[in-house]
């Protein structure tokens, strides 16, 4: 499975995330954020302030939050697709 070579920050809950294969594209976690480590990010200045952690191969926050790099690969595919299917 690819993991997390890179992340932006675009706008509100959405990150544009790049992968080890080559894959790149947003992810929209507005309503991933649920849960005791979570939470803190629904404040967008800490959501923004998301990095890459090489050690974990994923994205973090401050607070020790992160996200699987292979449910971030699926996420973005599933969200890429209904986007997709709405034009």
């Amino acid at each position: 499975m690819p993991y997390v070579t890179s992340v932006r920050y675009i706008s509100g809950y959405r990150l544009e995330v790049t992968f080890s294969d080559g894959t790149k594209g947003e992810v929209d976690l507005s309503g991933e954020l649920y849960g005791r480590l979570f939470e803190p990010l629904k404040d967008i200045n800490e959501f923004r302030k998301v990095r890459v952690e090489n050690d974990l191969s994923t994205i973090v926050w401050p607070n020790g939050a992160d996200l699987a790099p292979d449910y971030l690969y699926e996420l973005m595919q599933v969200q890429e697709h209904a986007v997709e299917g709405s034009h």
